[in-house]
């Protein structure tokens, strides 16, 4: 037997999803979706392919099971934001690459529209997750505007803090009003917008881009 058929008589079969894997996972797309309010456990449950009973066993109800699921979404959003940020290039480079990247303008922002329910706002467990990604979010931009700025790279006058706060707020300002005209134009728009203000931040002193002579 060659390594190759070896290796086919050998492989595992995928090991199915958990159900606690799949209610948590069919929980974040439908509050992506519908929101908390308009996610009902039944719906979850029918997503998800498993009887009350799983949802009880692992969650103690609807709120449990969202912040489950608030939190894995806020996690994956981290992760993806601190590739960009860590990766190589300059500061404009890197917060350029973070308001470029593909997204689902007319979906909004998994994390964001949570902050337009009600029942969320007001319950601080739920709210935490929140409050966390979005304070990290603005934290870690300041820090890469503020290496950009002790390498020369960006003006000296620049405010990383409030340059930060701009950078989140056009993104989630941008998603409102791509969902308000159901075309992704606005967003764009709103995000080339900002890239040109930023550009106009940076300094000829800085260290040449990989690849410049």
């Amino acid at each position: 037997m060659s390594s190759a058929q070896n290796r086919t008589a050998t492989a595992l079969p995928p090991v199915p999803a958990s159900a606690q894997e799949r209610l948590v996972t069919s929980a974040q797309e439908l509050l992506w979706e519908r929101g908390y309010v308009g996610t009902s456990p039944k719906a979850i449950l029918q997503r998800a392919g498993v009887g009350q009973g799983s949802m009880y066993h692992h969650f103690t109800g609807k709120s449990d099971l969202a912040l489950a699921a608030i939190r894995r979404t806020a996690e994956g959003m981290t992760a993806a934001a601190e590739e960009i940020f860590s990766a190589p290039g300059t500061a404009y480079d890197r917060i350029a690459a973070y308001l470029l990247r593909e997204r689902q303008a007319l979906r909004g922002c998994p994390i964001g529209r949570m902050t337009q329910d009600r029942d969320v706002v007001q319950n601080p467990e739920l709210r935490a997750p929140l409050d966390e990604m979005f304070g990290w979010l603005q934290h870690r931009i300041a820090e890469v505007l503020t290496e950009g700025r002790q390498r020369g790279e960006l003006a000296a006058g620049l405010d990383p803090a409030a340059t930060a706060a701009s950078v989140a707020a056009v993104v989630q300002g941008g998603y409102v009003l791509a969902r308000a005209a159901e075309d992704p134009a606005p967003f764009d728009a709103a995000v080339h917008g900002l890239l040109t203000l930023l550009a106009a931040q940076r300094t000829t002193d800085g260290p040449a881009a990989p690849g410049t002579p």
